[in-house]
């Protein structure tokens, strides 16, 4: 089977997620098929320096969202599976409802009758108990529930050491190789300046802590 991943982008803030999965997904032997919804081209020009076109161009394959005939509305279309990155309230309540009025819940409800792979980056916060119940019938489903929830142990010095670490936890999902963050390998001794530095009145003597967070 030729290697094939669909990448999902609805309209919730943090529309970078899915740029950078394209972006990162282009170093690999992957071909993207790509659907965004109106709301989420609205807010690649609202929050990054990108045009909704310069994000269709970094894909293989770019489908309309209102087009229900396209290729990866059909189980027989094979893929690895989809990643919605973000993935909105509405579009959870849709793919966990099975509310297939756009091509990009389609794409998720065929994934998962396919039994395929399918990774929801759900970005909101806080979350009340319908959105928990939301999750909880798409990950009884199959899908995998994967909030960009980032880490520290691997020390991130800019945004994209964040954003980054969140694609690589997608990639292993779909077991892609890469390199996007430093992987735990144990506790480590680390000095507290790394962790939170002092401010500049700050006078003390620093001393040492353990980090004790895992993967």
């Amino acid at each position: 089977m030729k290697k094939r991943i669909i990448v999902g982008i609805s309209g919730a803030s943090g529309v970078i997620y899915g740029v950078r999965c394209l972006q990162h997904l282009k170093r690999t032997d992957y071909e993207t098929h790509l659907v965004i919804s109106d709301a989420g081209k609205l807010n690649i020009e609202i929050e990054t320096a990108y045009k909704a076109n310069d994000v269709i161009s970094m894909a293989d394959y770019a489908h309309d969202h209102k087009n229900m005939a396209a290729s990866i509305s059909s189980g027989s279309f094979l893929t690895a599976g989809m990643v919605v990155a973000p993935c909105t309230i509405k579009s959870l309540s849709g793919i966990a409802n099975s509310y297939d009025d756009n091509l990009l819940v389609r794409a998720a409800d065929v994934v998962l009758k396919e039994k395929r792979k399918l990774c929801l980056v759900v970005r909101e916060t806080p979350l009340h108990k319908g959105h928990l119940r939301l999750l909880s019938a798409a990950a009884d489903m199959g899908a995998h529930i994967l909030p960009p929830i980032p880490s520290f142990y691997h020390q991130p010095k800019t945004i994209e050491d964040i954003i980054d670490q969140t694609i690589g936890k997608i990639f292993d999902y779909f077991g892609i190789e890469h390199d996007l963050f430093k992987r735990w390998s144990g506790e480590r001794r680390v000095q507290v300046a790394d962790v939170c530095p002092a401010p500049a009145r700050f006078q003390g003597k620093k001393t040492a802590i353990y980090s004790r967070i895992g993967g």
